[in-house]
């Protein structure tokens, strides 16, 4: 996983509330390999007619919104089923970081064991985003983890929090099975001292 300390990207405005993680992952679409295609597959049934041929009326399909890192939602982000793709799917198309005043306790679990960030303010701060990256399209937020700090294309910044173990995990660029790695010269020392060696 990569480490995530400070990101700067184009941020995309998702104007809608409760968006679920079926809409964000169809399920006919979790049993398919994790390869190329994978980004496809996000907001598939938004983004794509019958026929596969792009909606231009969908946000992300418009530049500079498709080359977006940072999304930009409405509160109640990522409710619904616990599927872990949704947040593959986010990954895959470009996002590291997610921007909501409010995230299903799933999906904001399984972003955080996955490298991607889901980032929680107050809805007011949230609504003045959207309108401003709308306002001017292809403007940048930064976020900053080690500090805990949403910077807005106006340069105002916005506090945010991130529970302290995932954080630190988010800053290292790992999951939990990496972190337990880490231990490994502990684990073999505990093992050889509990058989005697």
């Amino acid at each position: 996983m990569e480490p995530f300390t400070r990101y700067t990207a184009i941020a995309a405005p998702l104007d809608l509330a409760n968006v679920d993680t079926d809409q964000i992952m169809p399920a006919r679409f979790m049993r398919r390999p994790r390869d190329e295609r994978y980004a496809t597959y996000g907001f598939h049934d938004q983004r794509f007619t019958p026929d596969g041929a792009k909606r231009p009326d969908f946000i992300l399909n418009q530049p500079p919104f498709d080359a977006a890192g940072i999304l930009v939602a409405g509160r109640n982000f990522g409710v619904g089923s616990s599927r872990e793709a949704a947040v593959y799917a986010l990954a895959a198309m470009g996002f590291r970081c997610v921007v909501a005043s409010s995230f299903g306790d799933i999906f904001f679990s399984n972003a955080l064991k996955n490298g991607l960030l889901p980032v929680k303010l107050p809805e007011s701060a949230v609504s003045a985003l959207r309108q401003a990256i709308s306002a001017s399209p292809g403007v940048t937020i930064s976020v900053d983890l080690q500090t805990q700090i949403l910077t807005a294309p106006d340069g105002s910044t916005h506090e945010f929090f991130v529970p302290g173990f995932a954080r630190d995990c988010l800053l290292r660029g790992l999951d939990e099975i990496g972190l337990t790695l880490t231990l490994e010269p502990e684990i073999t020392a505990f093992e050889a001292r509990r058989n005697g060696g």
